[in-house]
């Protein structure tokens, strides 16, 4: 797997897809977002075998070899490059074990041995007690010693195609054959910015007949072997690991029959693409004349089980930003935006191949980035206008409600004012106030002692030493005769 150095950097864009109709109500471009993360995977087992002879003079016969153990395609679900397949696809139930047993006894004892998973016989007693101990490797006296290691290769989605891949190992194996295995890289495979990931759908569509895509490798990934596509529909009923059937709503296609082929040629496991908004749904099962498909609860399952949670990275922000204009015909933006996941990840097949589309048809009549660009500038509402508005509108709000506060307080009735009788005026010029007892000191309640009033000075009435006429505060002379008030 090659390495990237190009930093990554995160383009938060919400794709808004309007493609155009095929046949079968399958849109154009649906299965975009899933194609960069359809991996091609081949698992093997490298088995070491030590043979014990004892037959003649005490040998160690040591044989290293490579089975086969499945084929078939995966998806990636993290940037880091976590990646989901069928569990049959990197394990077998069949005896490896036995197999080398085989091999070993054929090759150095020259016995007619076929080079299968069976247990066999051959017609010299004494070679053949030998080859039942080299099946049994748990007898302290097995003639055979050995070591069985899986080997699985990851080959991404990538031109030019990468043909050494990255190795990695099984985080959880499923259940059943057909359940969903996690795997997980061996060593760095993401570059700087990590792999392109597939996205999971919310749940599989209820309706039979629903549109659905299946992209998978047949071979591994080369310039004359791209990502198979191919369209189903979603039959009657089914769920859990046994499997949605497929069936044409139409009847045109026997559709288990076309999809089985396809799975026996190297696309079990194959990711299902719903028509909606281009997430996958589920993964191909079967084989021969009939397919199915287990369900993305399974797939969520699994990474849960295996505590591998799907997620989506930076390049697939950026790449859906660039789906976004190339899909509404924004040629003019979408050309810089494949470019720029390209400079993130370098090889990345639909971004190459969007590219050129989006060079090739910049400025033309199609192009609705042109549109944008070319529209005059007098044509553009401007902004003033608005803020005019809104400005008037603030303006009438607060006078009305200065209006309207008016009106509430000129409606409402005063308080009522509490009057105090004034004291009658004396006869003299200046006459003397007089406080009454009652005003100058509340009634106290008869239970409570009642306070002893004090008089200022104020308070205090004079009288003239001359004739006896009542004298005002402020007065000098008697206003009666005219006696100087003696201070």
């Amino acid at each position: 797997m090659r390495r990237l150095t190009v930093p990554a950097m995160a383009v938060a864009v919400v794709l808004v897809s309007a493609p155009l109709a095929m046949a079968h109500e399958h849109p154009s471009g649906i299965t975009d977002l899933v194609t960069p993360a359809v991996v091609r995977v081949e698992a093997t087992a490298k088995i070491d075998i030590t043979l014990l002879d004892h037959v003649g003079e005490l040998l160690h016969v040591e044989r290293t070899y490579e089975v086969p153990i499945g084929t078939g395609t995966g998806i990636v679900v993290n940037p880091e490059g976590g990646v989901v397949t069928l569990t049959r696809v990197v394990s077998t139930d069949k005896d490896l074990a036995v197999y080398a047993a085989n091999r070993v006894f054929a090759e150095h004892h020259k016995a007619k041995i076929p080079a299968d998973f069976a247990r066999h016989e051959v017609s010299d007693d004494t070679l053949n007690h030998h080859l039942e101990l080299c099946y049994d490797l748990k007898s302290k006296m097995s003639t055979c010693i050995i070591d069985i290691k899986p080997d699985i290769t990851i080959f991404p989605n990538i031109t030019p195609a990468d043909g050494r891949g990255f190795k990695a190992e099984v985080v959880k194996l499923g259940d059943k054959p057909d359940s969903p295995v996690v795997l997980k890289p061996t060593s760095r495979a993401d570059g700087g910015v990590g792999l392109p990931t597939a996205p999971l759908a919310d749940k599989v569509p209820d309706k039979p007949g629903s549109p659905t895509s299946v992209a998978g490798f047949l071979a591994r990934p080369a310039a004359d072997k791209p990502v198979k596509l191919d369209i189903a529909h979603l039959g009657q009923g089914g769920a859990g690991e046994g499997g949605r059937p497929f069936a044409d709503p139409e009847k045109k296609v026997d559709e288990p029959a076309k999809l089985g082929k396809l799975i026996d040629q190297g696309m079990l496991g194959a990711p299902v693409i719903g028509d909606k908004d281009g997430h996958v749904i589920g993964l191909l099962i079967g084989g021969g004349k009939d397919a199915k498909m287990i369900g993305v609860r399974e797939i969520t399952s699994a990474l849960t089980a295996a505590k591998t949670p799907p997620r989506r990275g930076p390049l697939d922000a950026a790449f859906e930003a660039a789906l976004t204009r190339f899909h509404t015909k924004n040629y003019t933006d979408a050309g810089p935006a494949f470019q720029r996941v390209l400079d993130l990840y370098p090889g990345q097949p639909v971004a190459a191949a969007h590219l050129k589309e989006s060079l090739a048809k910049k400025g033309s009549a199609a192009d609705t980035g042109v549109r944008k660009a070319a529209q005059p500038r007098g044509t553009t509402i401007p902004l003033w206008p608005f803020i005019v508005a809104a400005a008037v509108v603030l303006v009438i709000a607060l006078g009305g409600g200065f209006l309207l506060w008016r009106r509430r307080a000129a409606t409402e009735e005063p308080p009522p004012r509490i009057e105090i009788p004034s004291p009658p005026p004396d006869d003299g010029a200046n006459p003397t106030v007089m406080v009454r007892r009652s005003q100058a000191f509340p009634v106290v309640p008869p239970h409570q002692p009642q306070p002893q009033p004090v008089l200022t000075a104020q308070q205090q009435v004079k009288f003239c030493t001359a004739c006896g006429m009542k004298l005002g505060p402020a007065h000098r002379f008697c206003g009666y005769c005219g006696h100087p008030i003696e201070t």
